[in-house]
């Protein structure tokens, strides 16, 4: 089997902003399982203790043309996988990962140019690697700075490059400045590498350098070729077309299962539902809803309040919660306009709505627990978990048919709208509706859905086969 040294500015459980995180966290245990010898290089964040670490390599000197920086490599182990931080206090000691008070830092492009440059140091020192499996653009200098400065060293002959989008919409984009600050000759600023319209664009670097590109579901793999869904890069995209996999991202069920969650009140499988029921009284009674009609529908939002998400069109549907006999639990944050919209909702109908804004992982478990249906109608998603969590809760998604959305929710098992409208959504609720009253076939849906398999170990051999082929297996 493989060595793989995987590199991300961030990894559950030591540092977390989105998804990535969770990727970066789950799938080297996977492939670990699989054979496979895996590490992590991330950077040493103030929130990762540094007497949990021990040292790999110490002053380590990184050269970026007329630049250098000098790191140390700690070392800890988590879950069975070695975990090597950068440390460069200078860059990484700060109370957040990427900004602070909506504001960028101003030098992450050097921050994770450094990442780059140290993943290489590590892959050239204390783990030898097959593959450098990279992800998202804050690691996506790697390849390039494997061509540029170590096209001629013979450690890196035989290791192939992997860089996974999570999100194409992120790329590391900056003025033509600061692509000095990467030590790279004025070859690479021309629009077949980094420059995008004028601009440095670090992603598409990535994009152009690395011998293979996957996303993160099969639909965002075809969609992000288009304008529509491009951001810019789809014409990138299309040319590496021959070299891009979309491997749709697993979810950890030993932390979201209704067999085994210590978060909701009562446990229960597709064997007996009972459980499911105690868990809808109890969620209408934590947001303060009467509980006089079990048989009532139930929807429930757990999301980031963005226009992603399809907030634009949940705005509209003011007159569905006025006409219908439904109720509806959000939690979530984000843009004030939506924290709004749903505070205004629960004054408005205090029977039918309940809200919660912020953060709340235990009631983000209550909600797929105890709701009949659950509401996720993205303008985009790379791949999106919360309706996979759905579907193991018995929860029936409605969703949006984009990017993994379209590809984990079938018609037997959810609700799917094409047109990105307010329309479109109200029909597809309705339609949900009509089916619940059919309480048999309806059971019938949520436990087809329970049943669906979207584990980690199904994304990690996809991962592993891609890893063989481009070492030459079959």
């Amino acid at each position: 089997m493989s060595r793989i040294l995987m590199v991300a500015s961030e990894s559950t459980p030591f540092a977390k902003s989105g998804g990535l995180a969770d990727v970066v966290g789950a799938l080297p245990v996977e492939l670990q399982k699989l054979g496979h010898d895996v590490a992590v290089v991330m950077p040493r964040y103030a929130r990762i203790a540094w007497d949990q670490t021990e040292s790999a390599f110490d002053n380590m000197v990184l050269y970026a043309g007329r630049f250098f920086y000098r790191v140390d490599i700690r070392r800890l182990v988590h879950n069975g996988v070695t975990y090597y931080l950068v440390e460069a206090p200078y860059f990484y000691d700060r109370p957040e990962l990427y900004d602070e008070g909506g504001r960028e830092y101003g030098d992450n492009h050097r921050r994770f140019a450094v990442l780059s440059l140290a993943a290489l140091g590590v892959a050239q020192t204390v783990f030898p690697c097959d593959i450098l499996h990279c992800h998202d653009w804050q690691s996506a200098l790697v390849p390039v700075y494997k061509a540029d400065q170590q096209h001629a060293n013979p450690v890196f002959d035989h290791v192939r490059t992997v860089l996974t989008i999570h999100n194409l919409g992120y790329q590391g984009r900056y003025g033509k400045g600061c692509f000095w600050d990467l030590g790279l000759n004025s070859g690479w600023f021309s629009p077949d590498k980094l420059e995008f319209h004028g601009d440095l664009n670090i992603l598409k670097g990535g994009l152009v350098m690395a011998d293979w590109l996957t996303t993160v579901s099969p639909t965002y793999a075809r969609e992000i070729q288009t304008p529509e869904y491009g951001c810019g890069l789809d014409a990138t995209v299309r040319h590496q077309s021959a070299a891009l996999t979309g491997i749709l991202n697993g979810v950890d069920y030993s932390e979201w299962s209704p067999e085994t969650d210590r978060l909701i009140p009562a446990a229960y499988s597709p064997a007996d539902l009972a459980g499911k029921r105690v868990c809808k009284l109890e969620l209408l009674r934590e947001f303060g809803l009467p509980a006089d009609d079990l048989e009532r529908p139930l929807i429930g939002i757990v999301s980031r309040f963005v226009s992603q998400k399809g907030f634009d069109l949940i705005a509209g549907l003011a007159s569905f919660f006025e006409e219908n006999d439904v109720q509806l639990v959000v939690l979530g944050s984000g843009e004030w306009r939506y924290e709004q919209l749903f505070n205004d909702w629960q004054r408005w109908l205090p029977r039918k709505v309940g809200v919660w804004i912020g953060y709340n992982n235990p009631l983000a478990h209550k909600i797929e627990a105890g709701a009949d249906l659950f509401l996720m109608p993205s303008a985009y998603e790379p791949c999106g978990l919360n309706q996979i969590y759905s579907l193991r809760y018995g929860t029936v998604p409605v969703v949006r048919a984009t990017g993994g959305l379209d590809d984990t929710i079938q018609e037997d098992t959810g609700f799917k709208f094409s047109w990105y409208s307010t329309g479109a959504l109200y029909d597809s609720l309705r339609a949900a509706l009509g089916a619940y009253r059919n309480r048999d076939a309806w059971r019938e849906r949520m436990i087809r859905g329970m049943k669906k398999d979207f584990s980690w170990a199904v994304s990690a051999a996809a991962y592993s086969s891609l890893y063989g082929k481009l070492l030459g297996g079959v």
